[in-house]
């Protein structure tokens, strides 16, 4: 699918969506020239994008490619010994992958409220959280807006936490002492590919680690725990079909494909992503004077990667969350939700007994939040329209 471009002006009766990808020709080419290699699953390109990826945070990065996210965070939890009898804080305001690779693990999530401006884990509830069985944190960086580095060092190094940043929204950011998501200290942390994020593979993940133990385990379990690789074992003529199994790992390896639109996906990051600040700037002017909570603003330092546009409705505001994107909906204009907080499921909050009174921050905003299209194909038509309408719908 074809994002978008520029030149196109969106009408009512041509429904703006709520996000698309931005994927133009030399994408297209890179995967075609991948397919005509004849190496369709895991292999050179690959290993490409693993060294660009990791070069692109910085010295002493490996990077990991696996088939989403929720891989990585899966390979990464498995890798640190989570297991039965433990528990890794979560926020609840997060998508459910998050939480369930730690069930996958026979371990326990935490659950913890969120800060109210920013949506992001409330370090302050999360140490308070903290029992003798507690082994890890994984912060999310909601919408892009990375969570506090020093405060989530402090804590970790505290109560001997280990740290996984689930940074699914979180590429390309900064964290506020200028340091790129995925280049700090923490244990590990993890990046989506998915259709709707700020680069895109189609589906697919990246875990970045500075520790070579993990980033070895991580290798070994993506792929069936292997002793090596696919393409470490078809480009070697020694021997070449003798592999070892040495544990029982999983099918997450990325494909070569994938890999290759990720690469010019790459290139383009930074690019994308002061597309999609500028338009962040332009609703942040337009929706000044409306009944309406704004995104937080990054700290001096921190750079945002914008990968949402979360507003939310002030009590003042004419209509409801619900009446507000249906109206939205009616004048041509899609809108989202992000997130359902995970206490509100089903599963979660009957396996674990959860009220909505233990979490009242995020039972509270969840009400009144609203996800605006943002993504970097907009056209600058577009993006009045959107601001238009929710002038038109607010006023």
């Amino acid at each position: 699918m074809i994002g978008s471009h520029p030149e196109q002006v969106t009408t009512v009766s041509d429904p703006l969506p709520f996000a698309l990808p931005d994927i133009g020709e030399a994408e297209i080419a890179a995967v075609s020239d991948a397919l005509r290699s004849g190496w369709l699953t895991a292999g050179p390109m690959v290993s490409r994008f693993e060294e660009a990826f990791a070069a692109h945070l910085g010295p002493g990065v490996t990077a990991v490619a696996v088939n989403s996210a929720t891989a990585g965070l899966h390979l990464a939890l498995e890798a640190l010994d989570v297991g039965p009898g433990t528990e890794v804080l979560v926020p609840t305001w997060t998508f459910t992958a998050t939480a369930e690779v730690v069930r996958h693990l026979g371990a326990d999530p935490v659950l913890v409220d969120v800060d109210p401006v920013t949506l992001n884990l409330d370090l302050a509830a999360a140490e308070r959280r903290i029992t003798p069985r507690t082994v890890a944190v994984m912060p999310v960086h909601f919408a892009g807006h990375a969570v506090p580095s020093a405060g989530l060092r402090a804590l970790a190094a505290a109560h001997d936490l280990a740290v996984v940043e689930d940074a699914a929204h979180a590429f390309p950011a900064s964290c506020e002492d200028g340091v790129p998501v995925g280049a700090g200290q923490s244990a590990a942390t993890v990046f989506s590919f998915y259709a709707t994020k700020t680069i895109t593979t189609g589906d697919g993940g990246m875990l970045v680690t500075r520790d070579p133990d993990l980033a070895r385990r991580a290798r070994t379990m993506r792929l069936h725990g292997f002793s090596r690789d696919c393409f470490d074992r078809y480009r070697n003529d020694r021997g070449s079909w003798r592999y070892d199994v040495v544990a029982a790992g999983f099918k997450y390896n990325l494909t070569d494909p994938a890999a290759a639109m990720g690469l010019v996906q790459l290139g383009r990051a930074e690019t994308m992503r002061r597309r999609r600040e500028w338009i962040a700037a332009r609703y942040r002017a337009a929706f000044a004077d409306l009944p309406l909570d704004l995104p937080a603003t990054p700290a001096a330092g921190q750079r945002h990667a914008w990968h949402l546009y979360v507003v939310r409705l002030r009590p003042d505001a004419p209509l409801r969350r619900d009446g507000f994107i249906q109206e939205m909906s009616r004048l041509g204009v899609s809108c989202s939700v992000h997130f359902i907080p995970l206490h509100l499921h089903t599963y979660w909050r009957d396996t674990y007994r959860l009220t909505e009174q233990m979490f009242p921050v995020a039972s509270r905003e969840f009400a009144r939040v609203v996800s605006l299209p943002i993504f970097s194909t907009m056209s600058d038509d577009q993006v009045d329209r959107v601001i238009g309408t929710v002038t038109k719908v607010l006023g």
